[in-house]
């Protein structure tokens, strides 16, 4: 669970259309960062409170990522500690944002997944001068298409969770934007991951468990 969007916005409809007057839900996930848990809950727990119904839910996950501001200091995603002097990320930091940016502080101690402090700002650095000039690329991108993923706040989600099913597109735009077969535009950049995006043909109890 990244942002918690597909899950809100699937079991949305069906509690207030399909659900039972009394059911029990179990959303599982392999992982769930803390910002996405904290807003499902609550639209999830308000779409019940209006429909009348009685329904609970119970959320199960092997892994938590915290990723909310409040705790930005010990977030455990891509969260740089400050804005590279890079011609394309000067100029997106120019655009208005309803949720600017907030650097977090370098820690004195690692934080995992990172093995050390300095490495962890390289590597933040590095995906958020790639991604801006990635979405410098696109005539009109939208905003939530932010450098470290997409996101409504800061400069992206900064997710580093990939598996073998999927990419997510709250991670880096530079692991998985692009089309190696285009030859122009925003597209024309390597992914280094494959990202499948969502059909109308997809099971939605594959992607309550991705």
């Amino acid at each position: 669970m990244f942002s918690g969007n597909r899950v809100g916005n699937d079991l949305e409809p069906w509690i207030v259309n399909d659900a039972p007057p009394s059911a029990r839900v179990h959303i599982i996930v392999a992982a769930w960062h803390t910002l996405g848990q904290f807003l499902v809950e609550r639209k999830l727990d308000g779409v019940i409170a209006k429909s009348g119904k009685k329904i609970t839910i119970k959320y199960w996950r092997a892994l938590t990522v915290e990723n909310q501001k409040a705790h930005k200091n010990i977030s455990e995603v891509l969260w740089p500690t400050s804005v590279p002097n890079v011609t394309e990320v000067q100029a997106y930091m120019a655009l208005p944002s309803k949720f600017p940016f907030e650097p977090r502080q370098p820690s004195v101690k690692p934080i995992e997944p990172f093995s050390s402090e300095a490495g962890r700002q390289v590597l933040e650095n590095e995906f958020f001068i790639a991604g801006a000039k990635i979405r410098a690329m696109s005539e009109s991108p939208k905003s939530v298409m932010r450098p470290l993923g997409f996101s409504h706040f800061g400069v992206g989600f900064g997710s580093l969770l990939v598996t073998y099913r999927n990419c997510p597109n709250n991670c880096p735009l530079a692991l998985w934007w692009g089309d190696p077969e285009a030859t122009s535009g925003a597209l024309h950049w390597y992914p280094l991951l494959q990202r499948e995006g969502y059909s109308s043909t997809r099971n939605v109890f594959d992607d309550l468990t991705i």
